[in-house]
C-alpha cells in the first residue's frame, strides 16, 4: 500500500531532513505543490485535505493556520511546532517515553512533534520520575548545547553568512537568558514536574549535534539512589528500544557530535557515589531523533508501518 504525504515547509531545514528520509520510499508518494503556487491557499488546502498524513514543518502561527485549513477527518497531522506540544487533543510525538504512547500515536489523529532539547530532557527524567527514584517536586536546571541548525535561517546565517547583520565568529554562544525558552513548558509537562526546570541552553560553532545534562544531587533525594540504580531505570524503560539506548560503559568524554548524524538517542549516567552527584546526559542530533527523524519515526507509526523504516540508526 502507497500512502499520500505532504509536507507543508518541505523547503526548510527540518523538511529537507525528512524529504531526504522519504525518498525512495515506495510505500510513500510525496505530494507537491508548484513554486509558484507554494502560498497560493487553495493548493495548500488541497494537498492538506487528500494527503494520508500532512507533517507540518512551519512557524507556529502557521501550523496552527494549516490545521485549520483541513477538513478531513482522515488526515494525520505530525506538527514539527512548538503550536501544540501541551495542547489537549494531541498526541506527544516521543514513542518511547511513556508506556502506551506508541499504542497512543497509532491511533492518533493530531500528534504534535516533540522539541530538540525537551527530547534529550524528558528521555532523561521521565522514566526516573516515573520510577519514583526523582520526586516530582525536585528542583532540576538542565544544561545543554545544539548545533546551531536548530536555530532556523536565522541562526544559520549568524554562523555561516559573513554578510549577515549579525554574523558571529564566537563558538560558542548562550540565549534564552531570560527563563522564558519556550520549551520550558513542555518539559514540565511531560516529565510530570511540579516546578519549570531551569533551563540553560546554548549553541556551538557546529552545523548539527546536541547534547542535554540534567545534573543531580543524589545525596539530596530520598533514598540516595545510586548511579546504577538510574542507569538500571533508565535501561528498563527504553529496553528494547532500536532508537533509544544506554550505555552501561561511559566513554572518558563525549562531543557534541556524539549522535550527529542519526536518529538516535543516547544515554549515559555518569556518577560520583562518594560526594552523591549524578550528571545524567542524553546525546542526539537535533536535526535527526530532535525533529526529522522524530517526525519519520511517527508517520510511521501513524501509518502502522515498521517504526524505523527510513530512519538512521
Amino acid at each position: 500500500m502507497t500512502f499520500r504525504v505532504f509536507i507543508d515547509g518541505a523547503a526548510g531545514t527540518t523538511g529537507l531532513e525528512i524529504g531526504d528520509r522519504l525518498a525512495g520510499r515506495g510505500d510513500i508518494e510525496l505530494i507537491t505543490i508548484d513554486a509558484s503556487r507554494r502560498k497560493d491557499a487553495s493548493a495548500r488546502a488541497e494537498a492538506l485535505n487528500t494527503a494520508d498524513a500532512v507533517i507540518l514543518c512551519l512557524p507556529d502561527d502557521a501550523a496552527r493556520e494549516a490545521v485549520a485549513l483541513i477538513d478531513n477527518p482522515q488526515v494525520r497531522v505530525i506538527d514539527a511546532s512548538t503550536a501544540h506540544r501541551t495542547a489537549p487533543g494531541w498526541a506527544y510525538g516521543f514513542a518511547e517515553l511513556e508506556p502506551g504512547q506508541r499504542k497512543a500515536l497509532g491511533a492518533a489523529r493530531r500528534i504534535s512533534n516533540p522539541g530538540c532539547y525537551p527530547t534529550g530532557f524528558l528521555a532523561l527524567v521521565a522514566p526516573l520520575v516515573r520510577a519514583g527514584l526523582l520526586p516530582a517536586d525536585t528542583p532540576i536546571s538542565t544544561n545543554a548545547i545544539s548545533g546551531y541548525s536548530g536555530g532556523g535561517k536565522a541562526m544559520i546565517a549568524m554562523f555561516e553568512d559573513t554578510q549577515s547583520p549579525e554574523a558571529t565568529d564566537t563558538a560558542f554562544r548562550a540565549y534564552a537568558l531570560g527563563l522564558g525558552h519556550k520549551h520550558v513548558p513542555e518539559m514540565q509537562k511531560h516529565a510530570g514536574l511540579v516546578h519549570p526546570p531551569i533551563f540553560f541552553p546554548s549553541v556551538a560553532r557546529t552545523y548539527r549535534g546536541m547534547l542535554v545534562e540534567v545534573p543531580l544531587h543524589l545525596h539530596l533525594l530520598p533514598g540516595r539512589p545510586s548511579g546504577a540504580a538510574l542507569r538500571d531505570a533508565l535501561a528498563e524503560a527504553y529496553r528494547g528500544s532500536r532508537v533509544v539506548g544506554v550505555a552501561h560503559e561511559n566513554p572518558s568524554f563525549l562531543t557534541i557530535e556524539q549522535a550527529a548524524g542519526t536518529d538516535r538517542l543516547d544515554l549515559f549516567v555518569y556518577a560520583d557515589e562518594k560526594v552523591g552527584q549524578a550528571r545524567l546526559i542524553a546525546a542526539l542530533d537535533n536535526l535527526g531523533k530532535g525533529a526529522a527523524g522524530a517526525a519519520v519515526q511517527n508517520l510511521n507509526i501513524a501509518l502502522g508501518l515498521d517504526e524505523t523504516v527510513g530512519l538512521r540508526v
